[in-house]
């Protein structure tokens, strides 16, 4: 048996500690899609960058912005501690390899700035979900069931598998925590992770939290959109485009038609609303008909409804 030091009483064994939690919020996208700077986009009079930092901020020791070298002076980006790439055209795990590369001790909440419906519950799980013995603790897709890698945390452990991951010409985050030894959990809210891309669904994201009331002074922490449970069924063209016959979720939409627009978000639908009919609970209805708790959607296309 081992003694403690000058003879003393043995130390019962001590329980390995978790690395320090540092947090990542990653801002060096090119926002093609959105043809604006996805970080500086606005909600309630508030910056996407800025709502990021603020809820990330509770969760860890010290918080970044990671950035591409062209991004450092941008006024939003230069108000916070930063990380700059060292690798271009990698896309989002070249902001995650940095961070590791200059604190490759500490672990790291990952954390996509455009995330307009992420609210603290759901930070609040992946936190204490945390398996600091393993590569990563990350979120199972709603859509796929995927790892989601851009709200994860990234142990030290993982640093070296990432970097013979990009070395070997590979640069999704997803696939990588794929291969690694993850932690998947399921989410609290199945919407909290859809990122926005595009103007069109930064419209419907707007109204979406315009109509849940968020709206809030600069430097408070966001709630959970209002969400309504919905049960959606797909017939003919729309049931082959999403690759299922139905599913329930829950969404901040109002009408019919903000679902619609929501899924095309996920789905690569090719039908507008004009080319379908909706019916809700079992009676055919109005696009701008209000949604309720429990209301089961079908949208009917041409070949179903006639």
């Amino acid at each position: 048996m081992t003694r403690g030091p000058e003879g003393s009483a043995p130390k019962r064994p001590q329980a390995i500690s978790a690395p320090a939690l540092y947090g990542l919020v990653l801002a060096g996208g090119r926002s093609s899609r959105m043809q604006r700077d996805k970080a500086v986009l606005t909600y309630g009079g508030r910056a996407q960058l800025e709502r990021a930092m603020d809820l990330i901020r509770p969760y860890v020791v010290r918080a970044f912005v990671s950035v591409r070298p062209d991004q450092v002076a941008e006024p939003t980006r230069a108000s916070y501690p930063q990380i700059v790439d060292s690798l271009e055209n990698t896309g989002p795990i070249a902001g995650i390899l940095a961070a590791q590369t200059r604190y490759p001790d500490v672990a790291w909440l990952v954390l996509a700035c455009d995330l307009p419906f992420l609210g603290e519950n759901t930070l609040d799980r992946l936190v204490q979900a945390r398996m600091p013995h393993r590569d990563a603790t990350a979120y199972r897709s709603t859509h796929e069931g995927l790892p989601e890698p851009l709200c994860a945390i990234y142990e030290p452990a993982s640093h070296r598998g990432l970097s013979r991951h990009v070395t070997s010409g590979r640069q999704c985050p997803r696939k990588f925590l794929l291969n690694a030894d993850t932690e998947l959990i399921e989410q609290p809210d199945t919407r909290a992770l859809d990122n926005i891309n595009t103007p069109e669904e930064y419209g419907c994201a707007t109204s979406t939290l315009a109509a849940s009331g968020d709206v809030r002074p600069s430097g408070t922490r966001a709630p959970e959109p209002l969400m309504n449970r919905i049960t959606v069924q797909y017939y003919a063209l729309l049931r082959e485009q999403a690759g299922r016959s139905s599913e329930t979720l829950r969404t901040g939409a109002r009408t019919p038609r903000e679902l619609y627009q929501e899924l095309k978000q996920r789905y690569p639908f090719s039908l507008a609303p004009e080319m379908l009919r909706v019916a809700i609970n079992s009676e055919f209805g109005d696009w701008t008909q209000p949604l309720k708790d429990g209301d089961a959607i079908v949208f009917i296309p041409p070949v179903a409804g006639g």
